[in-house]
């Protein structure tokens, strides 16, 4: 075990009378060291309830013959950062979070982790530590929140967003905004749609680090602590396997994330953070495959903001385990993969029936014959670009428009306000991607402004930036190369043609290529708008958004 190094033999007594400072008896000693790795915080809505998590799992750890020892990790809550400098900030989060979890896990020699987030970057960035470090861990979130009530119709997060607009453009009065405001947000918890966290808190059951429920099972639930300690426990199970992350997340696995990923409609940021993860298990995730794997897989989820139903919702039709068995009759996952469980992923799905079909359908009869999410190529995203096709009204998936260019998310929105943006516009927002944000700042307050003020049908929007998953519309982010890089995003002018074509796959400027070149000649760099501190150093290592916005 890894712990022996600072628990066993005469060299280690100096360690031991640390451990002892520490409390520690000699029997909790002679354990394997289980890490319990916490995100818990006072400022994350999400992260409020995970200090009972966190009890929870040392509950499992101790059950199970281990000593829990837990250490933190830093959380952004992305909503509380949007729309201001904040957001610069958000992404960034997921480096640091797994360069000081792989720093706590090794520089203390523990012999398995048990990983406790739940909001945007912290899944992504607890993953890749789980990958570096790669001795046995589970995880298991801090789980989904309630969805809001008004009028008897559920609303979330999202909602509240677009409320703006629409109070902004006189639909709605203060007295119905505030209720919105007071009610959207009902519990602790991830925010309510299939939104980022949840899209990542699923994906990880699919990838096979977390547990039947991880993704879905409510905050609020008690099931959620019957989990948390079940984590515990299993976890020392894995110990006695051996069984270590990149033993999980092969390249089958990231195959099946995938593919769940389509069926289930989730973030666009989904496209940024497999990779990232891929990245440190040593394999290259080429986006190339994520068409291919949406051309044959349904979606069968139509979840808040793409559809009406919400994360509970999909809890109780039975989750992601249900989902994953209704694809399965396809043919279209690895069965036969390992999970954190113990068992394989054929033995986890076989007897998770859909419980609702109205929430979840069938391959049948799905909301749509290819998935949610598609990758987009053209002259104006010569490596690529990513929309969340099941958030498409359906005459946007093609759409040829103005150009309207704009420096930052700011100016674009303020347009927006203001009434300057007009039907069949293709608002373009550059200079936000990974480095010339810095930081790829996530371009909710646009979406929700264009949403707001009923153009979500008629006006699209492509950013070198990324989008909130509760981002509905035309949206298209993570334009890469970046304009910051030099990128043909860089060289649009105000008045251009863009055509759109998702079906197809395809984006490109109704421009020459000699035209592109003569403004390439011309093009001088934009200084970026922070050059000191971490984004500094960040907007020098950072790779593009299609690699995943990894540091090199």
């Amino acid at each position: 075990m890894s712990s022996e190094k600072i628990t066993k033999g005469v060299t280690a007594a100096p360690q031991r009378a640390l451990l002892n400072a520490l409390g520690l008896t000699e029997e909790e000693i002679s354990r394997p060291l289980v890490g319990i790795v916490s995100s818990y915080n006072e400022i994350v809505p999400g992260h409020m309830n995970l200090d009972k998590i966190v009890a929870a799992v040392k509950q499992g750890v101790a059950m199970a013959g281990g000593t829990p020892i837990v250490f933190p990790a830093i959380a952004v809550c992305d909503g509380i950062a949007m729309g201001h400098q904040g957001m610069k900030y958000s992404l960034v989060t997921r480096e640091l979070i797994a360069d000081s979890t792989e720093a706590m896990a090794i520089a203390h020699a523990f012999d398995a982790l048990v990983m406790v987030p739940n909001c945007d970057k912290n899944v992504p960035g607890l993953l890749m530590a789980a990958a570096r470090v790669n001795i046995p861990t589970v995880f298991v979130s801090g789980g989904p929140m309630l969805a809001g009530t008004v009028n008897g119709k559920k609303i979330s997060y999202s909602t509240v967003s677009e409320a703006v607009s629409r109070f902004g453009a006189g639909e709605i009065d203060e007295t119905v905004l505030s209720e919105y405001e007071s009610k959207a947000c009902p519990t602790c918890g991830s925010c309510s749609g299939m939104f980022t966290a949840n899209s990542m808190n699923c994906l990880t059951e699919v990838l096979g680090m977390g547990l039947k429920g991880n993704g879905t099972i409510p905050a609020v639930y008690s099931e959620r602590l019957r989990l948390a300690k079940q984590a515990g426990m299993k976890v020392m199970e894995l110990i006695k396997r051996n069984l270590c992350p990149r033993d999980i997340m092969t390249e089958e696995a990231f195959y099946n994330a995938l593919t769940i990923d389509m069926a289930l409609g989730c973030s666009t940021n989904s496209m940024l953070h497999l990779p990232a993860i891929a990245h440190e298990c040593n394999i290259e995730l080429n986006l190339e495959k994520a068409n291919e794997i949406s051309s044959k897989t349904p979606t069968l989820c139509h979840l808040t903001p793409a559809g009406e139903h919400f994360i509970e919702e999909l809890n109780e039709a039975g989750g992601v385990y249900a989902v994953m068995n209704e694809i399965n009759k396809l043919g279209l996952l690895h069965t036969n993969l390992i999970t954190c469980t113990g068992k394989t992923v054929e033995e986890n799905i076989k007897d998770c029936p859909v419980k609702n079909s109205e929430i979840i359908k069938s391959v049948e009869a799905p909301y749509s014959k290819t998935g949610g999410i598609a990758v987009l190529k053209g002259n104006i995203a010569p490596d690529g670009c990513v929309v969340k096709r099941s958030a498409v009204a359906e005459e946007m998936l093609r759409h040829t428009g103005t150009a309207r260019v704009f420096d930052c998310e700011e100016d674009a929105l303020t347009a927006i306000g203001n009434g300057s943006i007009v039907a069949g516009d293709v608002v373009v927002i550059r200079y936000e991607g990974p480095k010339g944000g810095p930081g790829m700042r996530e371009m909710l307050n646009p979406t929700s402004a264009i949403m707001g003020r009923g153009l979500g049908s008629s006006v699209a929007l492509i950013t070198d930036g990324r989008f909130s998953g509760a981002t509905r519309g035309a949206a298209i982010g993570h334009v890469s190369p970046e304009a910051a890089d030099g990128g043909n995003i860089a060289l649009l002018l105000e008045g251009d043609l863009i055509e759109i074509n998702i079906p197809d796959n395809t984006i490109n400027a109704l421009i020459s290529e000699e035209e592109l070149e003569k403004r390439k000649q011309l093009w001088q760099p934009v200084q970026p708008r922070i050059t000191t501190g971490y984004l500094k150093r960040y907007a020098k290592s950072v790779t593009s958004g299609c690699k995943g916005a990894v540091l090199i």
